[in-house]
């Protein structure tokens, strides 16, 4: 199997996991960059306002949003870019989450993506002070990119895992894994709650 996957990161309008109001995608087929895609997201209804915080990391502010594409909108296009990749992201879990919670909140079925996180992959391969984004991918060969912007940072996760894989001499996201003693984490199963009669 070739090292294929998409890696993944959204920008956040507040503290609210579905508040997406930016994402980057960047798709590797055989261990190379072949298409990216990066564009700003309307957040869904009530996870809409946007935090001071938010926007002193990332730059984004109400009306750089008001006439995107909503969650509900532009989620197909996502899915479709994204197809049945393996999702990478820096730190899996946040970016993941965003793309649970938005589309719950918007009452859309979110595909059983499964992910693998590039801040445990940058923590195996490298000896670094930080592992934040930046440090990591200075690290990979990708340096001086514009940190917070989702489309450059989902490109900077990219090639930590591609220089991962060529280090580990490991052919897919599975085996790379498997030579850092990681794991490609599954999508979490829904629980549906049964009446209790």
């Amino acid at each position: 199997m070739p090292l294929d996957f998409t890696a993944i990161d959204f920008e956040t309008a507040n503290s609210s996991p579905a508040s997406a109001c930016s994402v980057g995608l960047v798709r590797v087929r055989d261990g190379k960059v072949v298409a990216t895609a990066g564009w700003l997201i309307r957040p869904p209804a009530g996870h809409d306002e946007f935090q001071h915080w938010n926007i002193k990391i990332h730059g984004i502010h109400p009306e750089d949003v008001r006439d995107a594409a909503s969650w509900e909108e532009q989620f197909d296009r996502l899915c479709s870019f994204a197809g049945a990749d393996v999702l990478v992201a820096h730190n899996a879990g946040f970016d993941t989450k965003v793309l649970r919670s938005a589309s719950e909140v918007t009452g859309l079925e979110c595909p059983p993506y499964r992910s693998l996180c590039s801040l445990q992959v940058a923590r195996k391969i490298y000896d670094l002070d930080s592992y934040r984004l930046p440090m990591a991918a200075a690290a990979a060969g990708f340096a001086e990119f514009s940190h917070h912007d989702a489309l450059a940072d989902a490109r900077a996760c990219a090639q930590i895992v591609i220089d991962a894989a060529v280090r580990a001499g490991a052919a897919d996201v599975d085996e790379l894994a498997r030579a850092l003693s990681l794991r490609v984490v599954d999508a979490p199963v829904r629980v549906l709650e049964r009446a209790v009669a």
